[in-house]
């Protein structure tokens, strides 16, 4: 199926959960809450984070290391829960700025390494296993600029769906940061589906090398990113029913 019959499917599943909104406050912490653990262990594992889901909850809820695990899997599992709550105080605006992306990479990577955490590279990356060789890392403040100034017209431009995928390809392309573009790029795609009404969208571990294909696909051809838009789609649109499933449940 192709995206654009995707996004009528995810904007039919949207107006029946907007008719359970507004929802208590009850529900509204149950939700976020249950995506700040969904969130944290599938977009870290992604990245071959050792946590398991439960491990995950109990390092952010709770505080708890896990024996035998690296340090650094901790760290990422209470980063991404900080940068999730600015994600959340972020939706509640319209816009995306250059500095937003910077803070949640900073709240992500500080406890990592505080000096490159929400800044960007000073020096070239590879990516394994792809033949993709990303900008110069003199080239980044400048294609960050680019890039962060011409996401108004682009959510002017394309459906909130679309959008997103967007400009999660855009910021792993120009692959500004040493480490955690894939993380940085997942928040930024959800914060620009919460700020349009959408739901956070988990990709499941297990779709990784789907997920990572259609990115390289993407990063090659750029003008071939409609697989990468179509993968993005189908997330949302299985995010959206689980979505529905929790708050029948609630």
């Amino acid at each position: 199926m192709q995206y654009e019959d995707r996004i009528k499917e995810i904007d039919e599943l949207k107006l029946k959960i907007d008719k359970h909104r507004p929802l208590s406050e009850h529900a509204l912490k149950q939700l976020k809450e249950y995506y700040r653990i969904g969130l944290a262990y599938t977009s870290n594992a992604i990245e071959g984070n050792s946590l398991t889901e439960t491990e995950t909850k109990i390092v952010i809820e709770d505080g708890i290391t896990i024996g035998g695990k690296p340090l650094k899997d901790h760290y990422e599992a209470m980063g991404h829960s900080e940068a999730f709550s600015f994600l959340y105080d972020l939706a509640k605006n319209k816009k995306i700025t250059g500095s937003d992306i910077l803070e949640l990479h900073h709240l992500f990577y500080y406890r990592i390494d505080e000096n490159k955490a929400g800044k960007y590279r000073k020096v070239n990356v590879l990516i394994t296993g792809s033949t993709f060789r990303p900008p110069d890392h003199s080239e980044v403040p400048a294609l960050m600029k680019k890039f962060t100034d011409s996401i108004p017209s682009m959510q002017k431009k394309y459906h909130p769906v679309e959008f997103s995928a967007r400009i999660h390809k855009e910021l792993v392309t120009i692959h500004p940061f040493v480490d955690g573009n894939g993380r940085a790029a997942r928040l930024l795609m959800n914060l620009a589906l919460l700020q349009a009404g959408y739901v956070i969208t988990i990709i499941p571990p297990i779709l990784r090398n789907e997920y990572i294909n259609a990115i390289k696909k993407a990063q090659i051809e750029p003008k071939n990113d409609k697989p990468f838009i179509n993968f993005i789609s189908s997330m949302v649109y299985e995010s959206a029913k689980e979505y529905i499933r929790l708050l029948d449940s609630l």
